[in-house]
């Protein structure tokens, strides 16, 4: 079923079952890779990591292929904010901050989430500006759970929430013109969902729908250019930046972190759906 005008597919629970469990397969690649992250190893090294897991569950990379990107992750070191492709001679060195964004393919629906890490001994400023973007992140998941639940909630809330608490955490900048999206059948739905903005707007939010929620911020100013290689968005003034990324779903009884282990209850508690074992083991 699609809601008009912006073609948002509303999913059954069944279906986002079947994206739960390709959201575990992205949230077990993604582990494996945290652990990984070393000075030293390189961003190829971390995309071989990435299709071992993804395809060892049965699932397909989604990114591989897609719009003719050639690996399984995106791999954006430093000032690079989206879209870096790995590579065996872009090698992590002590200090460098790395986002991860991962994605799977399973049985026909997708999961999609990033994570931003450091890599051995990394400013603490750098860090904190990875925590804040973590925190607005759930803060617009937050955001769309409650907006479901009272009946009210409208696509802009996750929005505003996200800038709100990028706001409170800091001076970073909000990256313009890249954000989350619908997810379900395809990697990138209806609606586009924006990490700044006036709450109130947009469609409602209803159970059936299923985003991906993904704030990328800076520590200089927002603006950013694409790189020669047709895929690498960077900073435009070098400066680092910081991107996390989770897929969620909306149910009749609560929010489901699709690619989170613990469903989302560890940070949203009784928002989570009952679909989601109370105290399920982390992967």
């Amino acid at each position: 079923m699609r809601r008009p005008q912006l073609d948002i597919q509303l999913k059954t629970p069944e279906q986002i079952e079947k994206m739960r469990a390709a959201g575990l397969v992205v949230a077990a690649a993604l582990q494996r890779m945290r652990e990984a992250v070393a000075p030293g190893v390189s961003t190829a090294d971390l995309d071989a990591i990435a299709e071992s897991v993804i395809r060892g569950a049965g699932a397909v990379p989604s990114f591989k292929g897609y719009h003719g990107f050639p690996a399984s992750i995106c791999s954006s070191v430093n000032e690079q904010v989206v879209h870096a492709i790995p590579a065996p001679d872009q090698v992590l060195r002590e200090g460098d901050l790395i986002s991860i964004d991962c994605g799977a393919v399973l049985d026909g629906w997708h999961g999609d989430a990033a994570i931003t890490v450091g890599v051995g001994a990394v400013d603490p400023a750098l860090l904190r500006m990875a925590e804040v973007a973590e925190d607005a992140m759930w803060a617009g998941i937050a955001a769309a759970a409650r907006g479901a639940a009272n009946g009210r909630g409208r696509l802009t809330d996750i929005s505003h929430a996200v800038e709100k608490a990028v706001r409170k955490g800091g001076r970073y900048g909000i990256v313009d013109g890249y954000g989350g999206h619908g997810i379900g059948t395809e990697m990138h739905q209806d609606p586009h969902v924006l990490n700044h903005g006036r709450p109130g707007r947009g469609p409602r939010l209803v159970p059936g729908i299923a985003l991906a929620i993904e704030p990328m911020i800076t520590m200089g100013s927002p603006r950013t250019v694409e790189l020669a290689d047709g895929w690498t968005v960077a900073t435009r003034d070098g400066s680092v930046a910081a991107h996390v990324e989770h897929s969620m779903a909306l149910l009749e009884d609560g929010v489901w972190v699709l690619t989170a282990p613990d469903g989302g209850r560890a940070r949203l508690g009784d928002l989570v759906t009952g679909r989601q074992p109370a105290g399920s083991p982390a992967l």
